[in-house]
């Protein structure tokens, strides 16, 4: 059996939907599995051994993605995320069983509504996307491997990180000060630069300032401010897949709930993350898809005491690390 499984969106979207894509390939390991993904996530779905086939959707011609998705001989597709174009790609591509939440006009080109009501948050984002694997399969066991992606050459990626930088320290932790997608929260500068001061204070470990390579400006703002201290800059441009290999030899990863906080979560580093202090944008919705025991929530407050009694906190807890 073709599965196609449906999620075009970004970075931390596609990452909650790789346990969904797990469950239905072990299923049956029979099933031929594919992933239709945004063109960012195209080289992460590759790494991953339970995908089998890839199908970018570049945002072209919807004639384009309608002939990809018809060469790949689809039986059955779940559409974790809709929007009307992938509905209609589908639906013009002939797919024989097409299953999607039940939202947004898109609905109508599908065959196989389920209501989520994902609004409601009774659920994380990740679980949602499992859930929906159970309109293909209803005996479907929703147990997943943690962590969910591994590679055979991450030691040696970060043995020459750690010669090229000449880090002498054991252990790293690392912070991703920037933000994006759905994120909506997060410390300013001045306090990542106080949580990171006092975490080079103590000495135990090698401090790694992470940055996609959209960031340059703020990767240079961050070496203005700590120029005197003995911090890494470490802008990525070698791709996605290559940040997952070394984030996963990390002691911790620190940043707010974007993109990156779930490829560590991902490859089984433990993380440490901000949220913003709404449902919608919580802990309890997006947290990710690693081993919940690995995982470290707090959500920023916008009363001012109070934000500042949890940075505090987030000081103490980093102090024992």
């Amino acid at each position: 059996m073709n599965i196609l499984v449906v999620r075009t969106d970004k970075l931390g979207d596609f990452i909650t939907a790789l346990p969904a894509m797990y469950v239905l390939k072990q299923y049956n390991k029979q099933n031929r599995l594919i992933a239709c993904v945004a063109p960012l996530n195209k080289a992460l779905a590759e790494s991953c051994d339970f995908i089998d086939e890839v199908i970018v959707d570049d945002g072209g011609s919807i004639w384009s993605l309608v002939k990809k998705i018809k060469s790949a001989k689809i039986d059955a597709s779940v559409t974790l995320f809709s929007n009307t174009r992938v509905a209609v790609a589908q639906f013009l591509a002939r797919v024989p069983k097409r299953i999607a939440p039940a939202t947004k006009i898109a609905q109508i080109f599908y065959n196989k509504r389920v209501v989520q009501r994902r609004s409601e948050v009774k659920m994380a984002e990740f679980e949602y996307n499992l859930e929906l694997t159970r309109a293909l399969f209803i005996d479907i066991s929703l147990e997943y491997k943690k962590p969910l992606l591994s590679f055979e050459d991450k030691e040696l990626i970060y043995r020459v990180f750690c010669a090229n930088h000449d880090i002498q320290k054991d252990e790293i932790i690392a912070f991703h000060v920037g933000f994006g997608g759905s994120s909506d929260a997060n410390w300013n500068l001045d306090e990542y630069e106080i949580l990171i001061r006092e975490v080079v204070k103590q000495g135990k470990y090698q401090v790694v300032l992470t940055f996609g390579p959209d960031e340059k400006e703020l990767y240079e703002e961050m070496q203005n401010r700590l120029y005197d201290v003995d911090v890494i800059f470490y802008l990525s441009l070698e791709g996605l897949v290559y940040f997952a290999k070394l984030v996963s030899n990390f002691k911790l990863f620190v940043s707010t709930s974007t993109g990156t906080y779930h490829v560590a979560s991902l490859v089984g580093t433990p993380t440490m993350t901000f949220f913003a202090d709404t449902l919608f944008a919580s802990s309890k919705r997006w947290k990710s898809v690693g081993d919940a025991k690995l995982q470290e929530h707090f959500m920023i407050p916008s009363d001012k005491g109070k934000r500042n009694k949890l940075l505090n906190k987030v000081i103490e807890e980093l102090l024992k690390v």
